[in-house]
């Protein structure tokens, strides 16, 4: 029996119900239910209270709509493509109708090509290996490393950030007029993920047009918190990732314009990607198979592909007024505490999704993110968000914009709420962060394995099945810069 007669398998079975919770006005309660909403966390003090999470711009728990989802299909779970197993038959389906889903997610054309991918970085470097020899790419110094590296293997340059939206369009004009007669892409975020300040996308791309351009929307900050509409926009490539969209870690996508994709070498060299091998020779395949080699991640692609659905059941407008008043609280009750310095790009006027990042003065950034969870349960971002060059510019500009490799770059805490944000978690961090502004920590702190952690730190770990019995209590991953 042809895959394609059981396409409707999947579809048609009704999409997990997301229920908004019931609250007396936006962002005095969750939006959506997340798994995990509830969960009591451990403090160095004995203590067990509700976590407060405010670390969403790096990664957001998982959509209660999301887990149900992923549930149902695990039964039928197996191989995609070819296999001639009911199971296999269905989880085929499942991963064409979760490509079929990204598609209107993110407003795409008829013939725009969707590839899964791990995240936005993966989905970025899969762009960069794909565009054409000698293609121009221009940038921002204010993008994340995700839309400032992939690019430097070619011919990259990198334009500063104007000091209002309404330059963007005069300085990415002018360098448009002096680049080459060669293909251009123009490569800039949606949404910051250091200030949360939006760029006008639209905008971007009728001037790239202009000049002949395309131009690649990092929509990983940006898809959470509004719709996109990459025909609308008449954006060339889009890309975000599942993990910052409710979805569990691991699945992310680029959809966009299927001619450089098709010419592009794949990816991935291996089984699916191609349409006939030799010993001496390979005709590769064109479309998402092109890019997609080996057994792909049929789980996440349906984890974000609802994820996308409950997003969009929930509706935009719910989305953006829950938002919106978390993050005026947020914003007016860091500017009410003494010491407190946030960071931006633009003045307040301009629009903003909700990302801040501050400093307390007399903390380090660590220390005060690690207090803040130890001491009261909430969990916040802290270091340089894989955005070095705009940290120095917004913190140490005397420094100078560019920096070299072995400076140090400076660095901040960063709070950001989503649709399982809650009034009271943004009340607790405001309290907390007056607290240890007038009296200081209440527990001692190290430098361990390059984090800032409570010594000593006597707060149990979950069992999780023996997966944590193997390590110390004090271990700590590798530091980096991972997450936006």
């Amino acid at each position: 029996m042809p895959v394609s007669t059981v396409v409707p398998v999947v579809p048609s079975t009704p999409a997990p119900a997301v229920t908004p919770v019931a609250a007396p006005g936006p962002g005095d309660a969750p939006l959506l239910e997340l798994v995990g909403g509830s969960i009591q966390v451990p403090l160095v003090t004995g203590e067990h209270v509700r976590f407060a999470n405010l670390d969403n711009a790096a990664s957001t728990s998982a959509l209660r709509a999301v887990q149900e989802a992923v549930d149902e299909f695990l039964p039928w779970y197996s191989s995609v493509h070819r296999g001639a197993g009911f199971p296999s038959q269905v989880s085929t389906a499942a991963y064409t109708a979760a490509r079929e889903v990204v598609r209107t997610f993110v407003g795409g054309r008829a013939d725009d090509t969707v590839l899964f991918t791990r995240n936005t970085t993966d989905a970025l470097n899969l762009l960069a290996g794909a565009m054409p020899p000698g293609t121009e790419v221009i940038t921002f110094a204010g993008e994340h490393h995700a839309n400032l590296l992939p690019w430097r293997r070619g011919s990259v340059r990198h334009l500063p950030v104007p000091g209002s939206p309404e330059g963007i369009v005069p300085v990415l004009d002018a360098a448009l007029r002096t680049a080459g007669a060669g293909p251009k892409l123009v490569a800039v975020t949606g949404a910051s993920n250091v200030t949360g300040e939006r760029w006008p996308v639209a905008e971007i791309a009728r001037v790239a047009h202009r000049h002949g351009a395309r131009i690649v929307v990092d929509a990983a900050q940006l898809a959470p918190h509004r719709p996109i509409d990459v025909a609308a926009w008449d954006v060339d490539y889009v890309a975000f990732s599942g993990h910052k969209l409710y979805a569990p870690l691991g699945a992310g996508a680029l959809v966009g314009r299927a001619d450089w994709l098709d010419a592009g070498a794949p990816y991935l060299a291996g089984g699916g990607a191609v349409a006939r091998v030799t010993l001496d020779d390979v005709d590769w395949a064109n479309g998402p198979a092109r890019h997609e080699a080996g057994t792909p991640a049929v789980v996440g692609a349906v984890a974000l592909a609802a994820a996308c659905r409950a997003l969009e059941q929930a509706g935009w407008p719910a989305i953006e007024a829950h938002e919106a008043a978390l993050l005026a609280r947020l914003r007016d009750g860091l500017a009410a505490i003494d010491g407190v310095t946030t960071y931006a790009s633009w003045d307040a006027g301009h629009e903003r999704v909700g990302v801040v990042a501050f400093n307390l003065a007399g903390w380090d950034h660590a220390r005060l993110a690690a207090a803040l969870s130890a001491e009261e349960g909430i969990g916040v971002r802290d270091g340089a968000f894989c955005a070095h060059p705009l940290l120095r510019e917004l913190i140490a500009p005397d420094a100078g914009r560019r920096g070299s490799a072995g400076d140090a770059v400076p660095g901040a805490v960063r709070a950001s709420v989503g649709v399982g944000t809650r009034a009271d978690d943004v009340d607790r961090l405001l309290r907390a962060l007056a607290r240890l502004a007038r009296d200081g920590a209440r527990w001692t702190y190290a430098l361990r394995d390059g984090y800032v952690v409570p010594t000593p730190d006597p707060r149990p770990r979950p069992h999780l099945s023996g997966l944590l019995d193997a390590l110390p209590a004090t271990a700590a991953a590798p530091a980096s810069c991972a997450g936006r």
